[in-house]
């Protein structure tokens, strides 16, 4: 890419809670502006470009019209990044892949469900695409958005942690969740958050989704303290991790 490269964002299934992070950078959106040029962004902007180097891309692919729209988004970007829960791990949209499908299409639509052709199961974006980089979370953390833009202009790869929540808490020294005679999944959920939730006096819910090796690298002095398995862990949560523990049965 020669000069400002061009930026454009894109919902498939979601809430649109992440580019509304964006949308509310107040005054850092100058560091966003200084480097790239916006070229599409629904949220905050009528205009619309198809010229675009990289493509930023909130939501889960959930049918066949989704796909398409992210096959085209694809081929017009040089670079993609996953943006949220919901294109990065399936998100929230794929708590309905562990349950059948019709039920919870009569659940939600009831009598209407066939308006709604969906897949019966909730995707990931990389699961259609090529995914190039990822921002974790729901929502997703600005000042980390904003660093992996940084590192993407300047052609570095962006520095995301791959360790448990639970070193995040052991830094900012909380009360670990076991402790209080909870059920924290923040042995088995990639870091990069700062341990906010916990901070905060609740639980981590697992929405930056798995470390790579949860078996292995798991925070293995929590799990061994109170007698679980990195399996027993993420089976007791089925909120963020559906997709992931799919894709990790077909490997």
């Amino acid at each position: 890419m020669s000069g400002k490269p061009k930026a454009a964002f894109f919902d498939l299934a979601g809430c649109e809670g992440d580019q509304l992070q964006i949308a509310n950078l107040e005054e850092k959106v100058l560091d966003l502006i200084n480097i790239v040029e916006v070229v599409s962004f629904r949220e905050i902007m009528k205009e619309h470009s198809d010229d675009y180097d990289i493509a930023f891309i909130e939501g889960s692919v959930t049918n066949d019209h989704l796909a398409e729209r992210l096959e085209e988004i694809r081929e017009n970007a040089s670079i993609v990044v996953g943006l949220g829960s919901c294109a990065t791990i399936g998100g929230i949209n794929s708590i309905r892949n562990s349950q059948d499908h019709e039920e919870v299409k009569h659940r939600v639509y009831g009598d209407q469900a066939d308006l709604f052709p969906s897949w019966d199961k909730a995707k990931a974006i990389e699961d259609v695409i090529k995914v190039d980089y990822h921002v974790h979370g729901c929502p997703i953390d600005r000042d980390e958005f904003i660093h992996v833009v940084e590192s993407l202009v300047l052609g570095k790869d962006p520095e995301i942690p791959n360790y448990p929540v639970c070193v995040e808490c052991k830094l900012n020294e909380n009360i670990c969740a076991f402790e209080r005679d909870e059920f924290c999944v923040g042995p088995v959920t990639r870091a990069g958050c700062d341990s906010c939730c916990v901070n905060e006096g609740t639980i981590c819910w697992g929405c930056r989704g798995l470390i790579d090796n949860p078996n292995d690298d798991a925070h293995s002095d929590v799990l061994e303290e109170y007698g679980l398995s990195a399996e027993e862990v993420m089976k007791k949560f089925n909120l963020y991790f559906g997709w992931q523990q799919e894709a990790r049965k077909d490997e």
